[in-house]
């Protein structure tokens, strides 16, 4: 390439350099102007300012004048009310004499009795001698029985309760029958005292249901200081 060549190009752009420097400063140069005129609105040349817009004088609005009511009617009154009369007192009745009772009637009639489906056979308690434990003899006291149905079969599976007091010691005691077959297929035992001893209707024994609820009456028997009432049979019966 020529000598002649690279002048020529070397010119061109030291020409556009200075072209665009010289637009940068118009740039600055301008925006420069915009913020001095926007500080200060005086510099500003009277052809490019806004037109001033004129005030206008507030004018006096006159204020309504309220307009007061005369005072309003009160009406007298024409006729004065005459008194009324005031009723005389009507007489009042002499109270007569009611009739009462001190006897207070009941208020409810008595609870009838429960019916239990087992109640002691009539001929019962039976006193005999020991003769299912011989071999204690006169050492021993205790209640024995059964439980039979309606054709006097023997029933099994009852709770017998034996309670009350014995000597001055409280009784509480549960058998089953079916429980001491030597007496029955529905047999149960109770073994009181090591020794007869007499008492006199402080002792009861009762059937229950496999619920512990009452299946008879409590039946409250005697006991004897003899050997040869020193077992007392007592035997339930079924009723219905």
């Amino acid at each position: 390439m020529s000598s002649k060549s690279r002048s020529g190009g070397g010119c061109a752009a030291t020409l556009f350099n200075i072209l665009t420097i010289l637009t940068l400063l118009g740039v600055v140069l301008v925006v420069l102007t915009f913020i001095a005129w926007f500080t200060s609105p005086a510099l500003v040349p009277q052809p490019l300012r806004p037109p001033v817009i004129p005030t206008v004088p507030p004018t006096n609005t006159p204020s309504p004048t309220p307009i007061k009511l005369p005072p309003t009617f009160t009406p007298q009154p024409t006729n004065t009310p005459r008194p009324t009369n005031t009723l005389r007192p009507t007489s009042t009745p002499i109270p007569t004499d009611t009739p009462f009772s001190l006897v207070t009637p009941p208020t409810s009639e008595a609870s009838p009795t429960p019916e239990f489906a087992y109640a002691v056979q009539s001929n019962n308690p039976i006193y005999i001698e020991n003769i299912f434990h011989p071999e204690l003899g006169c050492d021993w006291m205790g209640v024995a029985g059964q439980a039979l149905d309606l054709n006097d079969a023997p029933i099994t599976g009852l709770v017998v309760e034996l309670g009350g007091q014995l000597g001055g010691q409280s009784v509480s005691m549960i058998s089953l029958t079916g429980a001491a077959t030597i007496y029955g297929p529905s047999g149960y035992e109770f073994v009181l005292a090591d020794s007869p001893t007499a008492s006199t209707g402080s002792l009861y024994v009762q059937l229950l249901d496999q619920a512990g609820r009452p299946i008879s009456e409590k039946f409250f028997f005697d006991t004897s200081a003899s050997c040869e009432e020193n077992l007392i049979i007592i035997n339930f019966e079924k009723l219905r």
